[in-house]
C-alpha cells in the first residue's frame, strides 16, 4: 500500500524510464474502429504494438509479448474466440492482461463476454469508464443500482464529481479487491485502485470524449505500461501520460483555433513527447 502522494510520483519517474527502456511488446486485440489510433498510441509511449486475432497464431503471439489487451468493442464470434485463447495462453505464461469491456451493460452478449473473462481468467488491469465499471461491479453483485447504460458513454448520472468521489472510489476499491486486479475508471476525474491504494487523478481535456478512440487508446497504452512494470504503477503512469498530452493537445487546438480532427494529431504527438518530469510537475493527484 502506497499512502503518500510524493512516494507514488518519484515511483512514477522510475516507472517511465523502465516502461521506455523495455520497449513492451504489447498484444492488442481491439476494437477495428479505432485499430490504428491504439497501434500509434502504444508507439509513442515507448511500446511495441502486435494486433493479431488468427486463432493459429495467438498462442505463439502471447508467448512472447509483454501484455495482452483484450477490447469488447467491436464484437465477432471469432474476436471472443481469440479473447479467450490469448488470455489462457497468457495465464499460463504470467503474461498481463489488460481489459476494456467497453459498452458492458448494455447488451448481454457484452455483460457474458466480460463475465466470462473476469471469472475465468485473471486480469492484471481492467480499465473503462465509470459507468462500464459500474455495471461490473453490479453484476459482481457490489452494487444494486438502476442506472441504464449510454452505448460506450458515461450515464451522466455516473459522472465523477467532488461531491461523489469518495463514494465512487470505496465502489471501485471494492471491486478491485474482490476481482483481485487493478481498475481505472476513467471520468472527469479518474480513480485508480488494486484494492488496497486508491488513487484520485484529476488531469485530462474535455475534448477527450470528442474524438473516437481516446478510451481504446488509453486501454492499449496501459497494456504497454503495465507490460513494463506493475499494474498499479503501469497504470497511473498510462493515465498521467494520456491526460497531460491531453491538456497539451488542447491547448494547442485553442491557440490556433481549430478542432477535434487536429486534436487527435496533436494527442498522439504529446504522447510521443511524454516525459517524466512532466508527469510528476503537471499531475495533479491524492490519495482517496
Amino acid at each position: 500500500m502506497i499512502n503518500d502522494e510524493k512516494e507514488i510520483l518519484q515511483k512514477v519517474e522510475e516507472t517511465l524510464k523502465t516502461i521506455q527502456e523495455k520497449n513492451p511488446l504489447t498484444h492488442c486485440i481491439t476494437n477495428s474502429v479505432t485499430i490504428n489510433d491504439c497501434a500509434n498510441a502504444v508507439l509513442a509511449i515507448g511500446g511495441s504494438p502486435f494486433m493479431a486475432e488468427d486463432a493459429e497464431e495467438l498462442e505463439e503471439v502471447v508467448t512472447i509479448a509483454d501484455a495482452l489487451v483484450i477490447n469488447i468493442g467491436k464484437l465477432s464470434k471469432d474476436q471472443v474466440e481469440a479473447m479467450k485463447i490469448s488470455a489462457e495462453t497468457a495465464n499460463k505464461t504470467n503474461t498481463p492482461i489488460v481489459l476494456d469491456p467497453v459498452g458492458v451493460g448494455v447488451t448481454q452478449l457484452r455483460n457474458r463476454t466480460t463475465l466470462d473473462l473476469i471469472e475465468n481468467y485473471q486480469m492484471a488491469a481492467i480499465r473503462g469508464n465509470i459507468s462500464e465499471i459500474k455495471a461490473i461491479a453490479k453484476l459482481m453483485g457490489i452494487i444494486d443500482d438502476n442506472n441504464a447504460a449510454k452505448g460506450v458513454d458515461v450515464n451522466a448520472d455516473d459522472i465523477i464529481t467532488e461531491e461523489n468521489l469518495k463514494a465512487n472510489g470505496e465502489i471501485i476499491k471494492e471491486l478491485a479487491g474482490k476481482l483481485n486486479t487493478t481498475i481505472l475508471a476513467s471520468g472527469p476525474i479518474d480513480i485508480l485502485s488494486d484494492g488496497e491504494t486508491t488513487i484520485a487523478i484529476d488531469n485530462g481535456d474535455d475534448m477527450m470524449p470528442l474524438i473516437t478512440g481516446s478510451g481504446c487508446m488509453l486501454s492499449s497504452i496501459v497494456g504497454s505500461c503495465v507490460g513494463g512494470s506493475s499494474p498499479l504503477l503501469g497504470s497511473l503512469v498510462a493515465i498521467l501520460a494520456m491526460n497531460i498530452a491531453g491538456e497539451k493537445a488542447r491547448a494547442k487546438v485553442d491557440e490556433k483555433d481549430e478542432g477535434t480532427g487536429s486534436f487527435r494529431a496533436y494527442l498522439i504527438d504529446y504522447l510521443y513527447k511524454t516525459n517524466a518530469e512532466s508527469l510528476v510537475s503537471e499531475s495533479n493527484i491524492k490519495i482517496l
